[in-house]
């Protein structure tokens, strides 16, 4: 695998969990028993993202990589402000717009750190 592949993977991924939010089910969305809470302007977040990563892999797949590790960082840097400012609340608006709850910063912690690293994948090896 690649950075560019990666790239395109973790596209469709968040565009899938961008979509799924807007559709009761108990993964993700505005349900209080959602498992990762979210609201509108947290799916179009996540579509949003979504389509960066299709369009970085698709126009420019020589940067894939350093969008990946940008990304990675930003994801990460969210996940610790999160948890470091989520007290004993539930759920909370993370920087005043995006409602999250605890859930949701461990999973952005992981998600940054895997797209950070995804960032250091090189070309497929040629298999004779």
């Amino acid at each position: 695998m690649n950075t560019k592949t990666a790239a395109i993977i973790i596209g469709l991924a968040f565009l899938a969990i961008g979509i799924l939010g807007f559709v009761s089910n108990p993964i993700v969305g505005s349900s209080a028993d959602a498992i990762f809470h979210t609201d509108q302007t947290h799916n179009i977040v996540h579509i949003v993202s979504g389509v960066l990563f299709l369009l970085v892999a698709m126009a420019s797949p020589g940067s894939a990589g350093v969008f990946l590790k940008i990304f990675g960082i930003v994801y990460l840097g969210l996940g610790i402000y999160g948890a470091a400012t989520m007290g004993t609340e539930e759920t909370k608006k993370l920087l005043g717009f995006l409602h999250v709850n605890k859930a949701d910063n461990y999973l952005h912690i992981g998600l940054g750190v895997v797209i950070f690293l995804a960032g250091f994948l090189g070309p497929r090896a040629n298999r004779a």
